[in-house]
């Protein structure tokens, strides 16, 4: 059976920082790319950025210079390391794992920036 599980969504302050973790199990991690969307209220999902499975990185224009994403192939996992946060910034994150006809969801997490 195919997991993934996110974590480190938080309430943080305009201007703070946030890393978000995506745990796989129940594939081969190293063989998937990766990727970190997102959907805020009354907005259809975006993707944020992505990290195929020899590394490359693709970012959306709206975080680019202020997010990261990177993976631990040894533990099955990637992160989403997010600088500079913005109210706009405001979604449930998921995780999303892919591979030629196969496409897993993560259940998704929340993070809210805001004063």
């Amino acid at each position: 059976q195919v997991q993934l599980v996110e974590s480190g969504g938080a309430l943080v302050h305009p201007g703070g920082s946030l890393r978000l973790s995506c745990a796989a199990s129940g594939i081969i991690f190293s063989a998937y790319a990766m990727g970190w969307y997102r959907q805020a209220p009354g907005k259809q999902r975006e993707l944020v950025a992505s990290i195929s499975s020899g590394g490359r990185t693709t970012y959306a224009d709206s975080v680019q210079d202020r997010f990261t994403i990177s993976r631990d192939n040894a533990k099955n996992t990637v992160y989403l390391q997010m600088n500079s946060l913005k109210p706009e910034d405001t979604a449930v994150y998921y995780c999303n794992a892919v591979r030629l006809n196969e496409f897993y969801w993560g259940q998704g997490t929340q993070v809210t920036v805001s004063s």
